[in-house]
């Protein structure tokens, strides 16, 4: 037992580690701050459930990042420069996330929707181009120590959960007995993470060599950038058998999941919840079930098989998700939410690591990274889209049937898993 610590401390216990957790605190953060916090907010201001639905569409640019990603792989900054390729765009990155989310806070949402639009928009533009800056510092930190890439995106992950219960369940507790501004002044403090671990960190050694970029170069860069990141892959890609449904199954699976997620928090408001409440419950002891069921599907999957384990996963989560129409009908019930609560956020963990190892199985070795980028890219776009109309919905039905609705949209999921079961079978 002994050793087993002792080698538990070599691994994580060193500075590298400790600076890849709060690396991971800087990049997970931002997004609730755009997503189901913001959208507690936006209630609280009188927005209509169709209006908040829709105003989850501003995560967008995490959909996109890609497209950008170039960019900050080859332009050098003027003056952060010396600082080194990654660490100069994070610092830039960090200190305009702080300048965006300052903004926010002094945002009034019931008088200025447009501002509180743009602010947030950017606040995601900042955030999503912080992730591609940090996900590419940390596999350059330890491609020179390729068994330790594992325990750094473990501890990245790590840090990033934590990232979400600071603007999560620490925005709400907050909320409680602090005006909405105040509270989003106070989150703007969490860039001091990310900004001080830049600045005492190295710059990852790599044979990376700046370019002048003339407006030539720069056009060619890019240029060769498409072709090796969108083209090739592409073509790639559809030379698999079924790759239609596999794209449709990417749209669809875990939809009933991601649908009532804008309408989370203003759900739980409607049943009398308070922010306290929904802090400890579902920010912090949901996120743990999240992470149990993580751990319990990756070990499910070893036994069962990947399709099977998605098949599994894919009729839990309906079911967890149709649980919820029991809690609406119940109102204020805390001890039925965390049950509740409990099941959903473990099944999805479950449900995430299915997932997750089935995107990565198709890619080929040549294209992984680009292809995991385009695909999970693709699921992004489509639940963002698809779940912008998930306040209209809430309009327009009762609570209990809107979950009803909202577990029926795993059913294709499910199917199109089992079709393709079959055929590889």
């Amino acid at each position: 037992m002994l050793n087993k610590l002792q080698d538990i401390w070599k691994i994580y216990g060193n500075r590298t580690m400790l600076a890849m957790t709060a690396l991971g605190f800087a990049s997970g953060f931002p997004f609730l701050l755009v997503f189901s916090t913001l959208s507690l907010w936006l209630k609280d201001a009188g927005w209509t459930y169709a209006a908040i639905g829709a105003f989850s569409l501003v995560k967008i640019p995490y959909a996109f990042k890609w497209l950008w990603s170039p960019l900050l792989d080859n332009l050098k900054l003027p003056l952060l420069w010396r600082l080194g390729r990654r660490r100069s765009w994070a610092l830039l990155m960090q200190v305009l996330l702080g300048f965006f989310i300052v903004a926010m806070a002094g945002v009034d949402p019931a008088q200025s929707a447009a501002a509180m639009w743009a602010w947030a928009f950017a606040v995601s533009f900042a955030s999503a181009s912080l992730d591609i800056v940090l996900d590419a510092y940390r596999v350059e930190t330890f491609q020179r120590q390729e068994d330790e890439q594992a325990a750094g995106a473990a501890v990245f992950v790590l840090g990033y959960r934590f990232g979400l219960i600071f603007s999560g369940a620490g925005a709400l507790w907050l909320a409680d007995f602090l005006s909405w501004n105040t509270v989003y002044l106070l989150m703007a403090g969490g860039v001091a993470v990310g900004l001080a671990t830049i600045l005492l960190v190295h710059e990852p050694k790599t044979d990376f060599k700046y370019a002048a970029y003339d407006n030539q170069s720069a056009t060619k860069r890019i240029k060769e950038f498409f072709a090796a990141a969108v083209k090739n892959p592409i073509v790639d890609f559809i030379k698999k058998p079924h790759w239609l449904m596999i794209v449709f199954l990417i749209f669809i699976y875990r939809m009933g999941d991601a649908y009532f997620a804008p309408m989370a928090f203003p759900f739980y408001d409607d049943m009398g919840f308070s922010k306290t409440e929904i802090a400890y419950v579902i920010k912090i002891y949901g996120m743990a079930a999240a992470i149990a069921g993580g751990l319990f599907g990756g070990v499910m999957l070893k036994k069962t098989g990947l399709f099977k384990g998605l098949y599994v996963c894919g009729i839990i989560q309906g079911l967890t998700t149709l649980l919820f129409a029991f809690q609406a009908m119940a109102g204020h019930n805390l001890w039925l939410l965390t049950g509740v609560i409990t099941l959903e956020n473990f099944s999805s963990g479950m449900a995430t690591a299915a997932f997750v190892a089935y995107l990565s199985s198709l890619c080929n070795v040549l294209y992984t990274a680009t292809q995991y980028a385009l695909l999970s890219s693709l699921m992004s776009l489509a639940r963002d889209v698809f779940a912008a109309t998930s306040g209209m919905l809430a309009e327009v039905v009762s609570w209990p049937v809107f979950f009803v609705i909202a577990a029926m949209f795993s059913l294709p999921g499910i199917w199109v898993v089992r079709w393709l079961w079959k055929r590889q079978r």
